[in-house]
């Protein structure tokens, strides 16, 4: 049988203490980094979907854009912007979707600052007129 000193026992238990804490930080810069990133990809969605809208509806391009892109995914809507704009002479379309990524996650939210994303989309605009469609 293997006898232990007395100085040694609960030295793992110390030492899983006094580490612990910089895991969950970890883990939670990670789980943060995350966030972000599904925002950036919503927010791409969002842009390719304001686009598409601009780009075939023949009345206001840009309330249809700013629709589609609100309605798009799960990002929240009073902080998305969108902005149209008509290129080549109105043959291409062209948005930009930005959307301020709140870091609200607990400890992290506190250390990173909120992260603005951007997606931009040019599409060749379609209509009903052009292409003999009623």
């Amino acid at each position: 049988m293997k006898k232990t000193r007395w100085g040694d026992h609960g030295q793992s238990t110390v030492e899983f203490a006094l580490i612990l804490p910089l895991v969950v930080i970890v883990v939670l810069f990670i789980a943060q980094a995350g966030f972000v990133v599904r925002d950036q990809v919503l927010v791409s969605h969002a842009a390719r979907e304001a686009a598409r809208a601009a780009a075939v509806s023949d009345a206001n391009r840009f309330s249809a854009a700013v629709t589609a892109a609100k309605r798009a995914g799960e990002l929240r809507s009073d902080q998305i912007s969108v902005e149209v704009t008509m290129l080549e002479g109105g043959d291409t379309v062209r948005v930009e979707v930005s959307y301020r990524s709140v870091t609200d996650l607990a400890i992290i939210g506190a250390l990173v600052p909120d992260v603005d994303l951007h997606a931009t989309v040019v599409m060749r605009a379609e209509s009903a007129g052009k292409h003999g469609l009623q």
